[in-house]
């Protein structure tokens, strides 16, 4: 889980990766799912970026009414990433 910890550290503010993305990127490709559960056990006193990794193509993942998608949204745009219908703007994601 570190180095899904340490990939998800170094995404740039105003840029995101994709879950599947940040799994590529530790040498574990096709396991998007496991940066969803290094995320979700993330613990509360770390400090990392979280909102900046999203589902394929863009998507955030949480449901629209849920604390989660509005406060993920929220950190997005303050980092001037635009958020439209639940999905960033192309132009934010960060392929490696």
């Amino acid at each position: 889980m570190q180095a899904i910890w340490d990939a998800v550290a170094m995404i740039p503010a105003g840029r995101v990766c994709t879950y599947g993305e940040v799994a590529r990127m530790t040498g574990l490709p096709g396991r998007a799912r496991q940066t969803g559960y290094a995320l979700r056990v993330l613990p509360s006193d770390m400090q990392l970026p979280w909102h900046r990794v999203v589902g394929a193509g863009g998507r955030v993942v949480f449901p629209k009414s849920s604390a989660n998608y509005r406060e993920q949204s929220r950190r997005l745009r303050a980092e001037g990433v635009r958020v439209t219908n639940g999905r960033v703007e192309p132009s934010a994601l960060l392929q490696i």
